[in-house]
């Protein structure tokens, strides 16, 4: 292969940008390889679970920090939907900051990590407070760094109470976005906590991301070559959350020098809408359910006939970017949507003239976050 996402691959190499090209056009390969993983870890994650999703006590947390946090928040409505167990997406930047208002010691609880490195402050710090106040706390780790200290952990808790599902190896992204870690460990939340027929699904998934990858390669990039000064991700029910990760990486990979923000669009009229300009690009991801389809394309209209905006797209079955998709739930179709999005930012740093494998070269913000102290409720 010469070409990767509609550029050479030495230009992307000359940029220090070949690994996020190739972490985002690896991933239809690396759902494959989860398929394959998780179908050889089922009957240890059979045994792990049990019956406990049936359970309408058992409390499960998923949780993470950044884009981690975002992997939970789609999945979360769509697993809730499916047991009588309590499923709810908390990020640990809340979980450390307010435990009482999540935690309870007479409550069952599992907690779900997802975390990229596995090394995160918060992530860790997140599993000892559960593991502290829980009378029966389990962990499951889904993680893409066997070396890190989450997935190492598991030998200071009591048998049988922590499963780590690693992700392909593949995944542990060397680029500072996450892109292929997040879509292995939101399929994996899906297949491994849902009730799809995953071990169909995601061969199909992947073939549908291929597909979508060919055809969206020159028209994302051309898309990308016109200068922008902010983006809005707008999208309702688990793509409000695909909407928020669509933002953060757009700040990731620019750098912060193009702004963005993420809405529904219903909400996006109580005054978000007033950060549109002539240098705004609006993208609405279009969700499958019939009711949030006429809320979207009210707004849609609205956008197109005010002509505020510098431009709008959409992403989805009948979008401007939009693959021929089987009808799944939204949180399912998620990483094929955001195949656009990483595109988008990965082309948006490269025309601002940056490394996007480490935009920010001073050290300001940095791929496994630094700085944080941990604080307990008994310190002074």
């Amino acid at each position: 292969m010469t070409h990767l996402l509609n550029r050479d691959l030495q230009a992307w190499r000359d940029i220090d940008g070949l690994a996020t090209a190739e972490e985002i056009a690896q991933q239809p390969a690396v759902w494959r390889a989860l398929r394959d993983d998780l179908c050889a870890a089922q009957p240890a994650i059979a045994a792990f679970l049990g019956e406990r999703l049936n359970n309408p006590a058992q409390r499960v947390i998923l949780t993470g920090a950044g884009s981690s946090a975002y992997v939970g928040a789609i999945v979360a409505d769509e697993l809730d939907r499916c047991w009588p167990a309590q499923v709810r997406a908390v990020a640990t930047t809340s979980l450390l900051t307010h435990p009482d208002l999540y935690l309870r010691h007479d409550v069952p609880t599992l907690l779900v990590s997802f975390a990229r490195s596995g090394n995160s402050p918060e992530s860790l710090a997140a599993v000892e407070l559960v593991r502290d106040v829980g009378r029966d706390a389990r962990f499951l780790n889904i993680t893409c760094n066997v070396e890190g200290a989450l997935a190492r952990q598991h030998a200071d808790h009591p048998g049988g109470r922590v499963l780590n599902l690693l992700m392909p190896p593949a995944s542990c992204d060397r680029g500072f976005a996450m892109t292929s870690s997040f879509t292995s460990m939101l399929l994996a939340a899906l297949a491994v906590l849902g009730k799809e027929r995953y071990a169909e699904r995601l061969p199909q998934l992947a073939a549908l991301a291929e597909q979508a990858l060919r055809d969206w390669a020159a028209p994302v990039a051309a898309l990308a070559a016109r200068p922008v000064q902010r983006v809005v991700y707008l999208g309702s029910g688990p793509l409000e959350a695909l909407a928020k990760e669509s933002a953060l990486k757009i700040l990731e990979l620019t750098g912060g020098r193009v702004l963005a923000l993420a809405e529904t669009p219903l909400g996006f009229r109580h005054g978000p809408k007033s950060a549109l300009n002539a240098q705004t690009l609006v993208v609405l991801f279009r969700g499958s359910a019939t009711l949030a389809q006429r809320y979207e394309q009210d707004l849609l209209d609205e956008l197109r006939r005010d002509g505020v905006a510098g431009g709008c797209v959409t992403v989805g079955r009948d979008g401007d970017f939009a693959a021929d998709v089987p009808a799944w739930a939204d949180a399912w179709l998620a990483p094929l949507w955001l195949l656009m999005a990483q595109q988008y930012a990965l082309h948006q740093s490269a025309a601002l003239g940056l490394t996007p494998d480490n935009p920010f070269i001073d050290g300001t913000v940095n791929r496994v976050v630094q700085g944080v102290t941990i604080h307990r409720q008994d310190q002074p």
